[in-house]
């Protein structure tokens, strides 16, 4: 898979993951577990990114005495899960043009 592409879906699969609230990393890696497979090092990059995009707000908080970092979608975070759904739209009519060769 294009790394682009690859790289455009892993950032909204991680928006998706905490459009319904604040979550933390490890939580974010199980919740997407399901659905596609990301590594802590894989996900950090991704959502320090989001961070400097403002697509999500990140906040300190002490859990069992550790700080964790928790993420919480902005409204330009919602946004892009809505322009990603529209260009999947579009995605979906070039495969189904190229699966079908073309013949109309």
């Amino acid at each position: 898979m294009d790394v682009q592409l690859k790289r455009g879906l892993l950032d909204v699969c991680v928006l998706s993951a905490i459009k319904d609230g604040e979550s933390y990393g490890y939580q974010i890696i199980k919740d997407l577990k399901p659905h596609v497979e990301i590594s802590e090092s894989t996900l950090y990059p991704i959502l320090r990114r989001l961070e400097s995009l403002n697509y999500l707000t990140v906040k300190s908080a002490e859990h069992n005495g550790r700080l964790r970092k928790y993420y919480h979608i902005t409204p330009y975070g919602r946004a892009r899960i809505e322009e990603f759904k529209g260009d999947w739209k579009e995605m979906l009519s070039v495969y189904e043009f190229v699966t079908k060769g073309g013949d109309n």
